[in-house]
């Protein structure tokens, strides 16, 4: 039977397949594996058995099918006005599920229709916060390519924040694969190159019942995926900070070095009331003495003086941004003296320069900082020289418009 035949009862803004043009795929040394495809529920029984008949021949998602195998059909990208993504939510096409019990291990995941998930009520990510995301992005290059940027630091930082959290991880190699399928499977909603990214949303939660207090008896580790384009709503433009300086992020001891949610339920309050007010974002200090640089939401902070960048040492309160890391190591190929300690507040308002970094806002100028009624503005409009030669370099290395020396991407055809 024809394929067109097969797939014409499915809406036309759900392809089932990539590319027809995709070639064997790059990926590192290890096999990566694609799962089970569901066909969606609202087909006909007998439209379902020839979409899964028809799965069985020649489709990527079978279990068992290896990316070099992926021959598909062409694709149109997703007709959305990629001129004015901004950082807000955008269904797509597909999610990946996979699931474990309590001691046990991650195994046969799934791409599935991209929808609601069903819960039990006694959750333990809904009763007791037993949960973790990780955030990255894949670019769509000039020949259509599609690169993912450092997907294993990721999976690390899961398998750590599930060790705090008692929970089970995925291995590193079942994250990166899972990534890797997820997103050749939504692939039209990469946007075009310059245009922004394919934010890619990977969790893990308590999804088994229990009453008491203790870890799940089940997890689910879930990967959906939105095109994004700039966080902050002033683009590349600086943003605009206040030091919070009674309310706190973060405590010794606690779980401000893992990417839980609790996290970032608890900023929503200082941050709602300073962009009532008109910033961007909060900065947060230190909870002890009340003068060192934590940092911003969602963000890490950095601050430049002269040669100099500063930036607040990773001691358990602070998450240790993947963003953060890259232009560490961007900043020293480059030439400039890179500290990782503690930073006061005076340091900060005595600043040549001062910046954010993190996934989704890669790097972002700071325009100014207020502090206890104290306004304190940093150069010109846009960016600084520091920022502006550190931000060239990595979105360049994240698009692939500069060879990756460091062998940070990760390319899919």
């Amino acid at each position: 039977m024809e394929r067109s035949a097969v797939f014409g009862g499915l809406q036309p803004n759900y392809p089932l397949y990539p590319s027809r043009n995709s070639s064997s795929l790059p990926f590192s040394d290890h096999r990566t594996r694609l799962p089970n495809f569901s066909p969606p529920p609202s087909l006909s029984l007998k439209l379902q058995k020839q979409v899964s008949s028809c799965f069985k021949a020649v489709s990527p998602f079978k279990r068992g099918a290896a990316f070099s195998d992926i021959h598909s059909e062409t694709f149109e990208l997703a007709d959305i006005d990629w001129d004015n993504l901004g950082f807000a939510y955008v269904p797509t096409d597909y999610m990946y599920t996979m699931k474990c019990t309590k001691g046990g291990n991650f195994s046969k995941g799934e791409l599935q229709r991209y929808g609601n998930i069903e819960l039990n009520p006694s959750a333990g990510v809904l009763n007791y916060g037993q949960g973790l995301f990780e955030g990255l992005k894949a670019y769509r290059k000039e020949d259509g390519n599609l690169l993912l940027f450092r997907p294993e630091e990721n999976a690390m930082r899961m398998i750590m924040g599930a060790e705090r959290m008692c929970m089970p991880s995925p291995t590193i190699d079942q994250f990166v694969d899972a990534v890797k399928a997820t997103v050749l499977a939504n692939k039209r909603w990469v946007p075009p190159p310059g245009k922004g990214s394919l934010y890619i949303r990977p969790l893990l939660m308590g999804s088994g019942a229990v009453l008491g207090l203790a870890p799940a008896p089940e997890y689910t580790f879930l990967i959906y995926v939105s095109p994004v384009g700039n966080y902050f709503k002033e683009g590349v433009a600086p943003i605009h900070l206040i030091v919070e300086h009674e309310l706190h992020r973060a405590t010794p001891g606690g779980t401000g070095g893992v990417k839980t949610i609790g996290n970032y339920a608890a900023v929503l309050k200082a941050q709602s009331a300073a962009k009532a007010r008109g910033f961007s974002d909060v900065l947060y200090l230190d909870c002890v003495h009340k003068k060192y640089l934590e940092e911003v939401s969602s963000c890490n902070i950095f601050v430049v003086k002269g040669n100099s960048i500063s930036t607040p040492a990773i001691k358990g309160t602070i998450l240790p941004g993947i963003t953060r890391k890259s232009i560490i190591d961007v900043a020293r190929s480059q030439g400039f003296q890179v500290e990782e300690r503690l930073v006061t507040v005076d340091e900060l308002l005595d600043a040549d320069e001062v910046f954010c970094t993190g996934t989704a806002v890669v790097v972002s100028p700071v325009g100014s900082i207020t502090y206890k009624g104290k306004r304190v503005p940093y150069g010109k409009e846009g960016f600084g020289a520091v920022s502006q030669q550190l931000y060239s370099v990595l979105t360049k290395l994240q698009m692939g418009l500069i060879e990756d020396k460091m062998n940070w991407t990760v390319e899919l055809s």
